[in-house]
């Protein structure tokens, strides 16, 4: 048996650690198998393994974290294993890597030999192999305490999320100088431009198969629709996808292709995650032609009995302040409300920073800029307690930013408020406080990924009424979306092209709405408590 055979065979005794088929044996493809043996196989002549890096470019959701649990725990216990081994797994954060060791550590679960045999470590993402003396640890992207290692085995996780900075990937390549056979693997989609290190790799391992260079050190195999094919035609796609209509879904592939046609941050998404280009994805998120399908305004005379949801985007003092507030109307439209605030001295030369209108905005009245230097959160709260007297508003989501000023000024208004999972929540005894329901929000991809989607979806679908709100416009055409290597998407500030406040908050607002009618009429049934948050 060839030593790539007997990784295969280590590799196929595992478990699936997830999907429809968790908890079966892993059945490698014959794509994967390739891969491992034009790593394994080749030799010199002592029988010693001839490529030191093998980088692995391919679309998101084809078996990628897998197959990479797989190859580690080959390494640490398996026909790769060596004595004292030092097994290492980067990534960019802590999140992302923890993603790998749980599949590893799944699938030791779910195998009695290698349970009994390997100690997992969980509080220190680390797993020990005491007949070996090896030890695989994951680490996250901060540079400290990363220097000095001295590697047998390195896996780079996601590499295109690093960027152009390769302190630490330079780092951990000069620590396996001790080892007689180490191996690193990198594994990524595409990076966004040509100056990541990742770019630089893949860019390297092109080279070499289009001008016939010999370095049988390196292995690359990269699987993208090129730029010059149509990204949307289903014959390219298994191009950048092998596992397409196997594990990969084709249905999923194709509801986001849908999507793509007529979002431009989606279709940046869907080149750089499903078609695995080097793009930007971080794309402007809403078309003038897509926003002004949604520009119809609403009804007053239907607001009555209505239900709204709101969310707050406080910036900071000296910035745009946005509150948003949605209902859906008996048509299934959702109708939204826009309130915006900027401090009103010199208005002016914030217009000149941000080249927006401000004072024709104040003058119209669809910006309130009281005097000062800085927001006066008094005038919001007022505002707040104005709109609860008109409207049955439901709660408001809010960013935690600034949020405590803005208590500060509710309670000194005489407005009762309380936030939803620190002054209640779900299990507490007695009824829910009265007064204005805050939820917490959080702005990363956790939180701030479904928030999103929806407001996606509703532009897609035309299930918004805006009313072209002169400020909202504004900020729905500077909107850019930051994507991380999971498909997770948030709006990106630093790369928004001005202020961006009144779409998150209406992404929040749409999303405190949206997921609790879905979850009221069950609530309903199961408790009799509404829940919120």
């Amino acid at each position: 048996m060839t030593r790539a055979e007997k990784v295969i065979c280590f590799i196929e005794t595992l478990r699936a650690p997830d999907g429809t088929s968790v908890g079966t044996p892993i059945w490698l493809r014959p794509w994967q198998k390739e891969i491992i043996e034009a790593v394994y196989g080749p030799q010199d002549e002592e029988g010693r393994r001839l490529v030191r890096q093998a980088l692995l470019s391919i679309a998101r959701k084809n078996g990628k974290t897998s197959l990479v649990a797989c190859l580690c725990l080959a390494h640490l216990c398996g026909p790769e294993a060596i004595r004292n081994g030092q097994l290492y797994s980067l990534s960019v954060d802590r999140e992302q890597a923890s993603i790998l060791f749980n599949y590893a550590a799944s699938m030791i679960y779910m195998d009695d030999e290698l349970s009994s045999r390997l100690n997992v470590i969980e509080s220190r993402k680390q797993i020990v192999d005491p007949i070996s003396g090896s030890k695989y640890t994951v680490l996250s992207g901060e540079k400290k305490g990363k220097m000095g290692k001295s590697s047998s085995f390195i896996c780079f996780d996601e590499l295109a999320e690093f960027g152009t900075d390769r302190t630490l990937y330079d780092a951990l390549m000069t620590s396996t100088g001790a080892h007689a056979e180490p191996l690193v693997w990198v594994f990524s989609t595409q990076a966004q431009h040509d100056l990541a290190v990742f770019s630089q790799l893949i860019d390297y391992g092109e080279q070499i198969k289009e001008k016939g260079r010999e370095d049988p050190t390196f292995k690359s195999f990269l699987y993208e629709i090129p730029m010059d094919l149509d990204i949307y035609d289903e014959a390219n796609w298994p191009l950048a996808n092998p596992a397409l209509g196997d594990f990969r879904s084709l249905e999923e592939m194709r509801n986001f292709a849908l999507k793509a046609k007529s979002m431009p941050s989606a279709e940046a998404t869907f080149r750089n995650l499903y078609g695995n280009q080097r793009i930007d994805a971080a794309a402007h998120f809403i078309t003038p032609d897509l926003w002004r399908g949604c520009g119809g305004a609403p009804d007053p005379e239907t607001f009555d009995d209505r239900v709204w949801w709101g969310g707050i985007d406080l910036s900071s003092k000296n910035d745009l302040s946005a509150l948003i507030l949605v209902s859906q109307a008996e048509d299934e439209i959702w109708d939204v409300l826009s309130f915006f605030w900027a401090p009103g001295d010199n208005l002016r030369e914030k217009e000149d920073r941000d080249r927006a209108p401000y004072t024709l905005w104040r003058d119209q009245g669809f910006l309130i800029a009281k005097p000062g230097k800085t927001i006066d959160y008094a005038w919001v709260a007022a505002k707040i307690g104005e709109l609860r007297e008109e409207f049955n508003i439901a709660g408001i989501k809010f960013d935690r930013w600034r949020i405590a000023d803005l208590q500060r000024e509710l309670n000194a208004a005489g407005i009762d408020n309380w936030i939803m999972g620190q002054d209640w929540k779900e299990g507490d005894l007695g009824p829910r406080p009265d007064g204005l329901c805050l939820i917490p929000h959080g702005q990363g991809f956790k939180d701030m990924n479904p928030a999103v989607e929806i407001l996606e979806d509703m532009l897609t679908d035309k299930k918004l009424r805006h009313g072209m709100h002169p400020v909202l416009t504004w900020c729905a055409s500077n909107v850019r979306i930051q994507s991380d290597p999971a498909g997770g998407r948030k709006f990106d500030k630093l790369k928004s092209t001005g202020r961006i406040d009144g779409i998150v908050a209406l992404a929040m607002s749409l999303n405190g709405a949206v997921t609790q009618e879905e979850e009221k009429e069950s609530v309903y049934e199961q408790r009799g408590v509404l829940i919120l948050g």
